[in-house]
């Protein structure tokens, strides 16, 4: 990406450019750029799966973001670096952008854990403007978020494991599991050990060598 973005305009990263000299990318290209620089920069940061609520009013758009450790204030902080001053004035943005508030942008788990006891709508999370929706997005997008704070991040495009195709009925055996995998994500670092060895040995949730991209419709390999 970098090499494209240079390729483009060679001035340095922190020149901002115009539109017809920026590299396309969707929320998934912003946040593993950010995740390179900052680990680069050795402060530590992960992808995080979920939901942002500052797309379309009443409904939570399937997206990803940065979390990385703010060590003057001792926290996780939730980073966006897909917006510039244009996109923040047409979708009324109006908070910070490196610092989202945690009810602005759910994480999977907290997505599950809001939807689990029937307080929310599943039909709320997902794709609105495609109308992929529903329950099965919100495991989708756990799954997904086990991989990314394992720093895998895959594309957003990619199913594997138990992840439900969106046909499917919710099934009942399996909400223990999917309970299990909120409750792990939701608290990474007091769960790290239990959620590192459940992605490294559980089929359901580790990223084998060949994965669904339901947006092309065919498996492909993961890269090494």
């Amino acid at each position: 990406m970098i090499d494209q973005i240079f390729a483009l305009d060679h001035r340095p990263l922190t020149v901002p450019r115009p539109p017809e000299r920026r590299l396309l990318g969707v929320c998934r290209h912003f946040m593993v750029l950010l995740l390179a620089m900052l680990r680069a920069k050795r402060i530590p940061a992960r992808g995080r799966c979920g939901f942002g609520a500052y797309f379309n009013p009443g409904y939570f758009e399937d997206h990803v973001v940065c979390e990385y450790w703010n060590a003057s204030e001792g926290r996780w902080a939730l980073a966006d670096p897909q917006f510039d001053d244009v996109w923040r004035e047409r979708l009324s943005i109006r908070h910070d952008v490196l610092d989202v508030p945690r009810d602005q942008f759910l994480i999977a788990g907290d997505a599950w854990a809001a939807w689990r006891p029937g307080n929310t709508d599943p039909q709320k999370f997902g794709i609105v403007q495609g109308n992929l929706r529903g329950w099965w997005f919100l495991v989708g997008n756990l799954i997904h978020d086990v991989a990314a704070v394992n720093k895998v991040e895959l594309l957003r495009w990619d199913a594997w494991g138990a992840m439900p195709r969106p046909d499917q009925s919710l099934p009942e055996d399996k909400l223990a599991f999917f309970d299990e995998l909120a409750a792990l994500t939701c608290e990474p670092d007091k769960s790290f050990e239990s959620l590192r060895a459940l992605y490294e040995r559980d089929e359901r949730v580790k990223v084998p060598r060949m994965v669904f991209n339901s947006l092309l419709n065919r498996t492909e390999a993961v890269a090494a």
